[in-house]
């Protein structure tokens, strides 16, 4: 059966005048009603409360974990930064005077034992990475490396 609608207007308006005006319960609803509205703000609070906090808490983490990251891991170590350079600085003047003879025969076994020293260095400055009097060491090391290559191969006397 097709239903338009003032069949279901009639419909319902007979409905409505053909039941029972009142409906009554078979107990008083009323003390329980009163009784979930006093306790339902109570524990709407700790359930809202809750998942803030929870996110506050999560936030906080990942700010702090952002933050030790970007700070602890971005620096190198100030010896790791200096011996890049003097290595650097090393082969280029090796490089530079690979074709000219040395003034002395054991230059390179000088060399090797200052890399010997280096190596010690660098070696307790795993324990201390920044210790100032360690790297000032080092930086000497180094120094005294690169003032050998070019004392050996362009003494001063050869230079105009």
């Amino acid at each position: 059966m097709k239903m338009n609608k003032p069949d279901f207007d009639t419909f319902l308006a007979e409905s409505i005048n053909n039941a029972d005006s009142e409906i009554t319960p078979q107990k008083d609803l009323w003390p329980g009603i009163e009784k979930a509205l006093a306790q339902a703000p109570k524990s709407q609070a700790k359930s809202v409360l809750w998942p803030k906090l929870a996110g506050v808490a999560a936030c906080s983490v990942a700010a702090l974990l952002t933050v030790q990251l970007l700070f602890s891991g971005a620096e190198p170590a100030t010896s790791v930064v200096m011996s890049d350079y003097f290595t650097q600085q090393k082969q280029t003047l090796l490089v530079q005077y690979q074709n000219q003879p040395a003034l002395t025969d054991n230059w390179q076994q000088q060399l090797a034992e200052l890399e010997e020293a280096e190596r010690a260095i660098k070696q307790t400055l795993e324990n201390e990475p920044e210790n100032p009097a360690l790297l000032k060491m080092l930086a000497q090391v180094y120094q005294q490396q690169l003032d050998l290559i070019n004392k050996v191969h362009a003494p001063k006397w050869q230079q105009i």
